[in-house]
């Protein structure tokens, strides 16, 4: 029971990241044979993002962390919202390659949406086509969840370790947070570091909530959907490195 490759419990591992379509790119290339049961997984993680976050965040952080308020976010020109993706691709496929397909569909969308030259494909890649994909999509991964594939120990194996992967996940990047608030000048509430996984945008409105909780006057969503976008980023890396390493 769980005898699981190297190759499988790296795309197993990526479940961490609590990002559905990086999850199942990886299990594609690395696990077919997982990949009904990985992306099962990894969306149902990420639809238990609110209740299995706050626990974990609680445990690791006292009523006055959580009580911490920050500073006003600076306004991001145009510009800089136009040459992000651009200068994040170049940099992703100059040294990891294996990741730029994840990590180009991310930043080609950001670029239509930002350019204001293409609305209509921008509308419809935000509504009519991301749907249209997901209706294919689910129908495909459906197809691997055959009795004989999916209903066995192997999968039992798979979810327990995915929820493993992404409670360390959590915790790290809370303790990720502490960290910068003791070494940084501004001051930064530890919450915002459980938004670091990909759960885009459930993680961040679970700090916000809780940040509510603690202090009335405690807004905290924009500045946990930074962590949370880079929590997509970063989970795009790590597999392009997965597949670079373990794919070989």
């Amino acid at each position: 029971w769980m005898d699981f490759s190297l190759a499988d419990a790296a795309a197993i591992g990526i479940i961490g990241g609590a990002d559905g379509p990086t999850a199942i790119y990886v299990a594609s290339m690395l696990a077919p044979d997982l990949l009904g049961a990985i992306a099962v997984a990894a969306y149902s993680y990420m639809a238990l993002v609110p209740l299995i976050q706050p626990p974990i965040v609680r445990a690791l952080t006292t009523l006055e962390e959580r009580k911490i308020e920050m500073v006003q976010l600076r306004t991001v020109s145009k510009r800089e919202k136009i040459f992000f993706p651009l200068l994040l691709l170049l940099l992703v496929a100059m040294l990891l390659p294996d990741a730029a397909p994840l990590l180009g569909m991310f930043c080609f969308g950001n670029l239509m949406r930002e350019c204001s030259v293409v609305d209509r494909l921008s509308d419809t890649a935000q509504n009519a086509l991301i749907n249209i994909t997901t209706i294919f999509l689910g129908l495909s991964v459906g197809s691997k969840l055959s009795a004989d594939k999916f209903l066995d120990l192997n999968t039992l194996g798979i979810l327990l370790l995915g929820v493993i992967a992404f409670c360390i996940g959590t915790a790290a990047g809370v303790l990720m947070a502490k960290l910068m608030n003791a070494l940084s000048k501004e001051p930064i509430n530890p919450l915002i570091g459980s938004a670091g996984v990909s759960a885009v945008p459930m993680a961040a409105r679970v700090s916000n909530k809780m940040g509510l909780e603690a202090n009335p006057h405690n807004f905290l969503l924009m500045h946990a959907m930074g962590p949370n976008v880079a929590g997509v980023i970063g989970s795009a890396v790590a597999a392009g490195v997965m597949i670079t390493l373990v794919g070989g």
